[in-house]
Order: structure tokens, then C-alpha cells, then sequence
């Protein structure tokens, strides 16, 4: 069986409701998943053979949002966790990624965001796909994770508050996740913001080789248990800040991990 056909396998294991043309309530197609999945996925297992360790932590079903840490000039890290997902995951789930807002900007990168089931990062589309018992998945640190340089790749930047509030608001489990390997196949130097002004992102980074086009280096993910906090997310900003530092650390300890091979 090759990648694809078992990539289109799973997909049609997806557990999200698809109707006779294979689309569900939020407009993600199915044949969409299959194109975009069976490249991540093929990416994953061939090019980078990303290894997942505690991927039994992450709920079978019901919701949940997966935390955890950028890396690497671009977000691959986040297409090798929702192949992580697909392929890792019995039964398969599909991860929604809370993607930046330059994306729902560019024509055909919109298109298939909006088919694959990876929204823009608005509080009403978080809330939406978690009170449909979905799977959410968030990177606190925003572009500033993804623009860490290569002597910073296993550093944390500060973490947003949003998901925090969302996650008590929705009563939502936590599972942190540590990403290792993306600064290394991603070494950034430099970012160059007027670039990126250009293209309509966030700045474009440099590496050694110039053009920000990963190699194949190691990668791996680490799952950690689910995190469960008790609160209506209206809470003092001082209580949801030691709420964040909690899953902030859970992070840090998972990259740790990660890095001693464990």
C-alpha cells in the first residue's frame, strides 16, 4: 500500500460527520485532506521520519488542544503534528491548526487552509470547533516560535494567553507537545521583516543556503499527559498567566526530553 492510498484510507476514517459529497459542517473536504495529509505525511515518514513518543496521551476522541512549541523559520513543524495525527493516532484524527491571519490573505493558500480544517486564529473559530468535541491545535509563541534563531531553537518565547481562556471557557484538556529537530532542519540566522513585507508574511528567513527550504534532520514530537484547569476563562489575568506558566513549563520539560533522546 503506498502513502496515499493509506493516507486516503485513514481519511475516510476521519470521525468528522461527512456528507454524500464529502464535506462536513465546517467545509473541510475530504479530497482536499487527501492531497494536503498524503504530502505532509509523505514528508513525514520518508523525508523527515518524524518519530512520535507518548502519542497515547492525545484523547482517541472528544476535545482537546495540542500546545506546543515553534521552531524552524517556518510552521512544518505543525504539518508534521497533524500527519503526526493522521497516521499515529487509531483512530485517526484530524488536528485543526490555528493558523496566522496572512494565510486567509493569499488566494489559493486560503482555499486549501479552509478545506484541509485550518482556520484562521479567531477566538469564534476555536470556540466552534471545540464545542463540536474537536481537536485543536495551538502554538502560543505565534510567528515569534517560528522566527527563533538557530542558537534559539530550543528556547520558549513568551506564550499568548488567548488559548488559556478559551480552553477554561470550553472546558478543555491540555495536552503540551514538544517539537525537537526544527531549528536544525530549518537553521535560521536572520529574518528579514522588509521581505517579508513583500510577500505578505510575517519576514522570511535566511539559513545558511539562503532559500528556507528545510533538510532532512532528525524531528521528533513528544506528547505529554493531558493538563486539566477548572475556571470560566473570565478569570484575573494574574490566575490565567499562572495557568499558562504551568503549560509553559509542561513544554520546556517535553523539549528536555526530547533532546535526551528519551
Amino acid at each position: 500500500m503506498s502513502i496515499f492510498d493509506e493516507v486516503g484510507e485513514r481519511v475516510d476514517r476521519l470521525e468528522l460527520g461527512f456528507n454524500a459529497l464529502g464535506v462536513d459542517k465546517f467545509g473541510v473536504s475530504k479530497r482536499h485532506l487527501k492531497i494536503f495529509l498524503g504530502a505532509l505525511a509523505t514528508l513525514s515518514r520518508f523525508y523527515f521520519r518524524v518519530q512520535a513518543h507518548g502519542i497515547e496521551n492525545v484523547p482517541k476522541r472528544g476535545r482537546a488542544m495540542l500546545i506546543g512549541n515553534h521552531s524552524g523559520g517556518v510552521a512544518f513543524d505543525g504539518g508534521m503534528v497533524l500527519a503526526s495525527m493522521l497516521l499515529d493516532m487509531e483512530p485517526p484524527r484530524l488536528a485543526h491548526a490555528m493558523v496566522e491571519k496572512f494565510l486567509n490573505a493569499t488566494p489559493i493558500a486560503s482555499q486549501w487552509t479552509a478545506r484541509t480544517g485550518q482556520f484562521v486564529g479567531l477566538p469564534e473559530h476555536a470556540i466552534q470547533l471545540l464545542e463540536d468535541d474537536r481537536l485543536l491545535m495551538v502554538f502560543p509563541e505565534g510567528a515569534r516560535g517560528t522566527a527563533k534563531l538557530y542558537k534559539e531553537r530550543f528556547s520558549l518565547v513568551d506564550f499568548g494567553t488567548g488559548f488559556m481562556r478559551l480552553a477554561l471557557q470550553t472546558k478543555t484538556p491540555i495536552v503540551p507537545f514538544g517539537f525537537i529537530g526544527g531549528g536544525d532542519a530549518l537553521p535560521t540566522f536572520h529574518n528579514s521583516k522588509a521581505l517579508g513585507k513583500l510577500v505578505g508574511a510575517p519576514y522570511v528567513p535566511f539559513t545558511p543556503w539562503l532559500l528556507p527550504v528545510p533538510i532532512p534532520a532528525k524531528l521528533s514530537v513528544h506528547y505529554g499527559e493531558p493538563l486539566r484547569f477548572e475556571g470560566t476563562g473570565n478569570e484575573e489575568d494574574s490566575v490565567i498567566i499562572g495557568h499558562v506558566e504551568k503549560v509553559k513549563e509542561a513544554v520546556r520539560a517535553l523539549i528536555e526530553k526530547g533532546r535526551g533522546g528519551a
